[in-house]
């Protein structure tokens, strides 16, 4: 191959002279197809990565210099990275993100637990200091997630009753945590 003739064919291939892309593609294809193959292992991704390779030849050809490197190489290279964009893109990634999260372990770390169980231990001392049936409201509604209005039932108190009596066990449980 003639490195003056293939560097005349991409500078006409720049101009969208498609007899000229038409010549360079006998002329080179087959070396291509060689590298494509080589790094790929696999015929038929070869073939589609050499399309994928001329399809960026005809969109670039203007952008190849003579004054730099041969226009082979500049052909391999753009086959080579072709080649190894589809190498990346066969690879599955290690671990589906959507199973990461099943893989991951959640559990708190000795540090973590310990000081939950003291925090834990803290809480119950003052909510113990409450009176029964206001302690009784305080874990049904903040521990068991029962609504103001399924506790009032529970506990036969008006609606704005049972909201102050947990309002004011809150903040003598804040005191209690504070102190």
């Amino acid at each position: 191959m003639a490195t003056d003739q293939i560097s005349a064919l991409l500078s006409q291939v720049g101009l969208g002279n498609r007899p000229a892309f038409g010549s360079l593609y006998d002329m080179t294809s087959a070396k291509l197809f060689g590298v494509c193959l080589r790094i790929l292992r696999d015929r038929a991704e070869a073939e589609d990565a050499v399309q994928e390779v001329y399809i960026k030849i005809w969109h670039n050809a203007k952008s190849f210099q003579q004054a730099g490197a041969s226009p082979m190489s500049w052909l391999i290279a753009i086959a080579r990275n072709q080649s190894i964009d589809k190498l990346r893109s066969r690879r599955a990634p290690a671990v589906e993100l959507d199973d990461a999260f099943e893989v991951m372990d959640n559990a708190p770390g000795p540090e973590a637990s310990l000081a939950a169980k003291d925090e834990k231990s803290k809480i119950d001392l003052c909510i113990d200091t409450l009176s029964k049936d206001r302690a009784a409201a305080v874990r049904a509604a903040y521990v068991e997630g029962y609504s103001y209005l399924e506790l009032a039932t529970r506990f036969q108190l008006p609606l704005n009753t049972l909201r102050t009596w947990l309002r004011r066990s809150l903040i003598s449980l804040r005191e209690c945590l504070e102190s």
